[in-house]
């Protein structure tokens, strides 16, 4: 008897990304993607932009209250953000 070296879809599916080098920039669309889940509709009705370069997440507003009081919770953003991704994708987040 033999046996089957059996692997599920998605286990083969995230080897392909990471093989092609695709998995990181998976996570960081992800992870701009739910900015409104985890910042709540209010804050996502403020934010104009948001990008990620070197693991650091700018989010821009239109408001510079909201950016003041947003920046005292940064720590908080980072860890519920990659929480949400299910990795740890950025390292910091500004505010601009």
């Amino acid at each position: 008897m033999f046996r089957r070296d059996v692997k599920s879809i998605r286990d083969l599916i995230l080897r392909n990304l990471r093989d092609q080098g695709l998995e990181t920039p998976l996570l960081q669309k992800r992870l701009m993607e739910s900015w409104p889940v985890v910042a709540g509709e209010t804050i996502a009705s403020y934010t104009l932009n948001t990008y990620i370069l070197n693991q650091t997440l700018y989010v821009r507003l239109s408001s510079p209250a909201l950016r003041a009081d947003l920046s005292l919770r940064r720590t908080e953003f980072v860890r519920r953000l990659n929480e949400h991704v299910g990795n740890q994708v950025i390292a910091d987040v500004r505010f601009c």
